[in-house]
């Protein structure tokens, strides 16, 4: 099944197997991973508890497509 997770990136969320909020140099950013793999990422964040937030909502997207 597949998510657009912006304008350019469409993520197959069958295939993730782990997400991670992550404080990298240029901010924090959610990262989408297959087994070892980084294969996503998202947009930048000023706070965890925005990325968190957007990442909620993202997953209820899936949830909703997979009831």
């Amino acid at each position: 099944m597949f998510i657009q997770l912006n304008e350019r990136v469409y993520l197959n969320f069958n295939k993730i197997t782990r997400t991670k909020i992550d404080h990298v140099e240029d901010g924090i950013r959610v990262r989408f991973y297959e087994g070892q793999d980084q294969v996503a990422k998202s947009q930048k964040f000023d706070d965890v508890d925005s990325a968190n937030k957007w990442l909620s909502s993202l997953l209820e997207k899936v949830n909703k497509q997979f009831s």
